[in-house]
Parts: C-alpha cells; structure tokens; sequence
C-alpha cells in the first residue's frame, strides 16, 4: 500500500513540477532513482542540467559565477564573465 501512495505521489509530483530543464526540474531528476528517468528525461537533464552549466556564456553558466566567491575566479573567468554575462 505504501509503495502504491509513493507511486501516486510520485506521478503527481512529476505532473506538478517545473519545466522540464529548469532548475527545479534538474533537483527533483537528482533526488529521483535513474532507473524511473525515461530517455527523453536523460537527454533533458544531460543538456540542461549538465552541459548548460558547463558551457561558457550560457545563462546557467553566468549564475553559477555569480554564486562563486570572486575570489575564487580565475583571469580567465573574469574575461569570459564580462564578455558573455555582461555586455
């Protein structure tokens, strides 16, 4: 009975959650068993939960920069900071 409510819940909280890609989304995909993703979620969650933050200049790239201790950013970080998220 229990794992008939977790199933339940489960499909209504994919049927709730945010637009596949976001934020939200990649978080609950994270915290989800890879064994329930279909291919269209992999494909999703590679592109823009994995590559997006990774490639130079995208919106989720220049978030993760803002969140960094400037500190902590290298020369070439500085530059493609202000080339891409700023002008």
């Amino acid at each position: 009975m229990r794992i008939l409510l977790l199933a339940i819940s489960l499909v209504l909280l994919t049927a709730c959650s945010a637009k596949p890609g976001s934020e939200g989304w990649c978080n609950a995909k994270k915290e989800q068993s890879k064994s329930e993703w279909t291919s269209d979620d992999t494909m999703t969650f590679a592109k823009h939960c994995i590559f997006d933050s990774q490639t130079i200049g995208s919106q989720k790239w220049c978030e993760n920069m803002d969140e960094k201790d400037k500190g902590d950013w290298t020369a070439t970080e500085t530059g493609d900071y202000a080339k891409h998220c700023v002008l």
